[in-house]
């Protein structure tokens, strides 16, 4: 099992159609967050398929893998590293979460975040010190600050929603929509298994967040409520 037949198999799966949609969809044009960002548009479901068939790819192979121009080529990185994640022990684990860590200029889009944040970096810190969620909320980069606020999605998961909603208070005034869109997402989760929790977080925030973070995170409401918290008289 190599890199370069690795490689060799994911170009049989490409499709110039779907990459030039993708193209448009990542936002890779000048300017833009994935600018100069490559696509093969090889679907995530096939990306899925061959993680499994590559699973035993070797770590720093792994890793090369990742740190690739090609945007399927670091997705497929990552879940091939969650693979390992699951089945090694402690110590294994910490050298994958390290790794992460160490490599997260790489996890630089919104899907590498979402599919990997809460499987590496969540499930390492689920019982652990996680002061360095807060570090990467306070980053400058977007996609450090879309991985504190995902890797709580472990946590949520788990009925834990205190870290969670810190952070989402720290990222309350962040000036990027997909910021604003993430942490939507995760105080809709919170709302999902406890609604009190997420509503004690709204009644404090919510005339002062991105509209699109608050429609996110009210999405599931009744419409008699979720319209009281648009408009602002919840």
């Amino acid at each position: 099992m190599s890199l370069i037949k690795l490689k060799f198999d994911l170009r049989k799966y490409s499709d110039k159609k779907k990459a030039k949609i993708s193209l448009r969809f990542f936002k890779t044009g000048p300017g833009e967050y994935a600018q100069g960002d490559i696509f093969l548009g090889i679907t995530v479901p096939m990306l899925r398929i061959l993680s499994k068939r590559y699973q035993g790819l070797a770590f720093n192979e792994t890793l090369q893998l990742l740190k690739s121009r090609i945007h399927e080529e670091r997705l497929l990185s990552l879940l091939i590293l969650i693979l390992k994640y699951h089945k090694v022990d402690l110590s294994e684990k910490r050298k994958i979460y390290k790794a992460y860590l160490n490599h997260s200029k790489y996890v630089n889009n919104w899907d590498l975040v979402d599919v990997s944040a809460k499987h590496i970096i969540g499930g390492y810190l689920k019982d652990k010190d996680r002061t360095l969620l807060y570090k990467l909320a306070h980053s400058d980069s977007l996609w450090e600050r879309r991985i504190a606020i995902l890797s709580t999605f472990h946590f949520i998961e788990n009925n834990d929603f205190e870290d969670t909603l810190k952070i989402a208070g720290i990222l309350i005034s962040d000036p990027h929509d997909l910021i604003h869109k993430a942490v939507g997402w995760m105080l809709r989760e919170v709302g999902r298994r406890d609604r009190d929790s997420e509503e004690r977080f709204l009644k404090k925030y919510y005339t002062a967040m991105p509209r699109t973070m608050l429609r996110y995170a009210v999405e599931r409401f009744p419409e008699t409520k979720r319209q009281a918290y648009l408009q602002g008289t919840a």
